[in-house]
């Protein structure tokens, strides 16, 4: 069965705007509050230079796997995964890749969303002046308060929802892409504007250069090593889908590889600029780096309430912060519209209107998982939020991402993949790919899964 050559998606306009895109799916609050946290929480610089050979070593060949597959089906996940399989002589259950992402984007999306609307309201409240003056019991008051109000927390992942709504109901070129050129570079300069603050308070930039790029190895261990692959793992966006998808809207003029390294480059760089905007603030606060997740949400309007220029600092933060989540958010609301689409050969905004509404569902009982249904367990300790963000985080992106590198490097005819990437198969780089693909990725994708599910040691 020949693989179809051109999607009925569209495509990017340029090998620019997929970078952005993709680069957009993969900087999200994963990279604005989790990696910050991270690097405060195992020692500064040494956790970061560990966290960018996983980069190098688990994360880019993964994402060279996933965009080859998604480009040589032109598809959703599911039908690129079904078309190429056949193609190759393998069988059809290699679909179930495809499921097993859209489903995992599709869970990811109904917590992801709810958090989302968390952003959005610190937004509003940065904007009406909140953190004037604020104390520490007062911000964690507002926060836990947030939580605990079922009607906030729904008005916030609607809101939420339905911004992401109007962007992919609108496809590729007019939604999607639009998104991109607009989000993204707005997103880099805000970014840029708060590590230009943190520059202006010299004394504690300095001391964040010095936290986050003066190695202290005696502070590794095990466990760091391992956080540091699951973070480089996750951040990437890799085995949900998203990456595949976008992919499938990818020139067949423009090169994988190429445009694999800057998306994993920008990705990093956001990472890094990340850290290098907030710990200045944190410093010069006199604040622990190592706050753990309250960073974001309870730590820094503190600190907003206090410093110079706190009220437009606070305003751009959770904007940023906003936007990476606009930006990731999207990515996972494509896959299944595209595969709905596909099936019923139907309008895409009908498509879109009813992933969202379904996604929107099961975010309200996530969100009413934090108050009037906290007594409730999905899994054994865990409500809807944390057994969905468990069961997609922990099991289903490490499955997905083993099972991408399988594929391609063991599964897809040699031919296929030196076509896909128009790559010299005796050349050093393509060897060293393959190897890492081959084995290097899946073997610590597996070490990443055995840890996060506790069956590690």
């Amino acid at each position: 069965m020949a693989v179809p050559r051109a999607s009925i998606h569209g495509e990017w306009s340029s090998g620019l705007v997929f970078i952005l895109a993709a680069t957009g799916s993969a900087v999200g609050l994963g990279n604005l509050w989790r990696f910050p946290y991270l690097v405060g929480e195992n020692g500064g610089a040494a956790f970061v230079i560990i966290y960018l050979l996983c980069i190098l070593l688990v994360g880019l060949p993964i994402m060279i796997a996933e965009i080859t597959i998604g480009r040589r089906g032109k598809r959703s996940p599911i039908n690129s995964l079904r078309s190429v399989s056949l193609e190759e002589g393998r069988s059809r259950r290699w679909s179930l890749l495809g499921w097993l992402g859209v489903a995992a984007g599709f869970f990811i999306l109904s917590f992801y969303s709810v958090v989302g609307g968390w952003a959005l309201f610190y937004v509003l409240q940065a904007l009406l002046g909140s953190f004037g003056g604020i104390t520490a019991d007062a911000a964690s008051e507002l926060f836990d308060t947030l939580l605990a109000s079922p009607g906030s927390v729904v008005v916030w992942h609607t809101l939420f929802m339905l911004i992401l709504f109007v962007i992919v109901a609108a496809g590729v070129r007019r939604g999607l892409q639009r998104a991109v050129t607009l989000l993204m570079p707005l997103l880099f300069v805000l970014l840029i504007l708060l590590v230009g603050y943190g520059m202006a308070a010299s004394g504690a930039f300095q001391e964040a250069m010095a936290f986050m790029f003066r190695p202290d190895f005696s502070a590794v261990e095990a466990g760091t090593i391992l956080t540091a692959l699951g973070q480089a793992f996750f951040t990437l966006s890799l085995g949900m889908g998203a990456i595949m998808v976008y992919g499938a809207y990818l020139s067949r003029q423009e090169s994988i590889a190429k445009s694999a390294a800057w998306i994993v480059g920008m990705d990093t760089a956001t990472a890094l600029l990340a850290g290098l905007a907030i710990f200045p603030i944190v410093f010069a606060a006199g604040l622990e780096p190592g706050e753990g997740p309250g960073l974001v949400f309870v730590t820094l309007p503190i600190v907003f309430g206090e410093i110079p220029f706190g009220y437009g600092l606070g305003l751009l933060f959770f904007v940023l912060l906003s936007v990476a989540a606009v930006t990731s958010g999207m990515s996972l609301l494509e896959p299944a519209t595209a595969y709905l689409t596909e099936q019923t050969g139907g309008n895409r905004a009908q498509a879109a209107a009813l992933i969202t509404g379904l996604i929107w569902v099961l975010g309200i009982a996530c969100g009413l998982s934090l108050n009037v249904w906290s007594g409730f367990e999905l899994l054994p300790g865990m409500g809807i939020f944390d057994a969905l963000e468990f069961v997609s985080n922990d099991i289903m992106l490490p499955l997905g991402g083993l099972l991408i590198a399988v594929f391609v490097a063991w599964r897809m005819r040699l031919s296929s993949v030196v076509s896909e990437l128009g790559a010299d198969q005796d050349s050093a780089v393509f060897k060293t790919w393959l190897f890492a693909t081959r084995f290097v990725a899946p073997a610590a994708v597996i070490l990443v899964f055995l840890n996060a599910t506790g069956l590690f040691g």
